[in-house]
């Protein structure tokens, strides 16, 4: 199948140009002015007056995890179906061991989960919880499959959490393998002490979760990692930060020449702690770790973004009911189901709220929603519209006013954080892998399990 892409404005992280693109079976093949003079094709779309960009990367999403008893409202299928009409043609979602478990058996927990169902392409990261002889001989098998990055949790206790010896020695393992340790940053300590405080004083509406969660706790556990990885020469990329104080900690990291990526959402950068404040249960939806901050905190985010300090916009997207699910908690925060959807409305916001209001370029629009995360974690294939990459494309129009809805919305959940809030630029068409799956904003083509697994290569620690 040839598809040819004529006048549209190719969108890089170094450079826009209007251009001509040609698509054959699953790649870019050619990129010119005026191609259809000069090639062949069984289709043409019209991208006069688009943006056109390579397919998002979200580095962090959470399909049919198992959560306090329920699980993610979005499975491989649904979720991937919003990403993808959202403009995001790839994820990377998270395989965890249990305690006491192998990393095998995560891998084949996770991989059943996608199997079949994902449409959009997907890899995983791997979580780390138990590090023993016998998981320490899983590691290179893992890798050369090609999941080369591995998550670490500080908080969570008795679950998901790791001391730091366990840290120092994932960091050393994976290091030798040429891998990327991510880590989950929250002090546990900080955290437990504020839940028994709260709870003590019967304090135990949806606003505490956000107060047993302080900047503090972000920062005392950036901060101590950071050391580890520093001991340890090791790389470093700090999931989900919500702080300006945690900026200011990664920075003073320069100064002793050590390389940390960072990685922030949607909802840091859009939203305020102001949230917590409605009435009844309704901040139940807000409920995520680390929480939502304050509008000096969004503000030092946009900054970091623009000057480079931050490096990869994600979602961690991880739904759950608000009927149903989330009110589970209701009378008690710590019953309330962490996480919230976003990841079919990532590229749009952040276009609307970044390029259209001039707080960030166009190009970095591009690299911090495809082309970092692509680099980052060893997508070779992904990230860029560049000849012989797979041809995952996304066609914009920049001036489509929209407003968001839970009630349009594609993903399986019963409310939207951005509910009512007016966009301005729109997904119009979707590639993935040179097969239309969205046209005109609507289905097309979109055949359950026929998302890939992205094999990726080892952290290239010159970038």
């Amino acid at each position: 199948m040839k598809i040819l892409i004529c006048g549209g404005t190719l969108c890089y992280s170094h450079a826009t140009f209007k251009a001509d693109l040609l698509v054959v079976d699953e790649k870019i093949v050619a990129i010119g002015d005026d191609l259809k003079k000069h090639h062949s094709f069984d289709e043409l779309i019209d991208a006069h007056r688009l943006l056109v960009f390579p397919g998002g990367i979200d580095p962090h999403t959470h399909m049919d995890l198992p959560v306090m008893g329920t699980h993610s409202s979005d499975d491989f299928e649904t979720g991937t179906i919003s990403a993808l009409h959202g403009g995001t043609t790839s994820i990377i979602d998270f395989a965890n061991q249990e305690k006491g478990g192998t990393l095998n058996d995560a891998l084949d927990i996770w991989k059943a989960k996608a199997s079949g169902k994902a449409i959009s392409d997907y890899g995983f990261h791997l979580t780390i919880t138990d590090l023993n002889e016998r998981t320490k001989k899983e590691i290179p098998a893992i890798f050369k499959s090609g999941i080369t990055s591995f998550k670490t949790f500080t908080a969570y206790r008795g679950s998901l959490m790791i001391d730091d010896k366990m840290m120092g020695e994932i960091m050393r393992e994976i290091k030798a393998l040429g891998g990327l340790v991510t880590v989950h940053a929250e002090d546990a300590d900080t955290i437990e002490d504020k839940i028994r405080e709260y709870k003590n004083a019967g304090l135990l509406t949806p606003k505490y979760h956000a107060l047993s969660h302080p900047i503090s706790a972000e920062v005392k556990a950036a901060s101590r990692v950071m050391d580890l990885a520093y001991q340890n020469e090791s790389g470093l990329y700090i999931v989900h930060t919500s702080a300006g104080d945690t900026l200011k900690a990664i920075q003073k990291n320069f100064d002793r020449r050590q390389r940390v990526f960072v990685e922030t959402c949607t909802q840091y950068l859009l939203l305020d702690d102001s949230v917590y404040d409605q009435p009844g249960f309704e901040s139940a939806k807000y409920v995520m770790s680390p929480p939502i901050r304050s509008i000096d905190d969004c503000k030092d985010l946009w900054y970091a973004l623009r000057a480079g300090l931050v490096h990869s916009v994600a979602t961690d997207h991880c739904p759950f009911h608000y009927k149903g699910q989330k009110d589970a908690g209701d009378g008690d925060f710590t019953k309330i189901p962490n996480g919230a959807p976003g990841v079919e409305n990532r590229m749009e916001l952040i276009y609307s709220e970044g390029v259209d209001k001039g707080r960030i370029t166009l190009e970095k629009f591009v690299e911090v929603t495809s082309t970092y995360a692509a680099r980052i974690f060893g997508m070779k294939n992904k990230g860029a519209l560049d000849i012989g990459k797979d041809a995952d494309i996304v066609l914009f129009d920049p001036s489509a006013l929209h407003t968001i809805s839970s009630s349009s919305s594609k993903q399986n959940v019963d409310y939207n954080l951005y509910e009512g809030q007016t966009v301005t630029g729109k997904v119009i068409t979707v590639l993935r892998r040179g097969k239309v799956v969205v046209r005109n904003g609507k289905a097309d083509q979109m055949e359950k399990g026929t998302g890939q697994f992205i094999k990726r290569d080892k952290f290239n620690f010159s970038l």
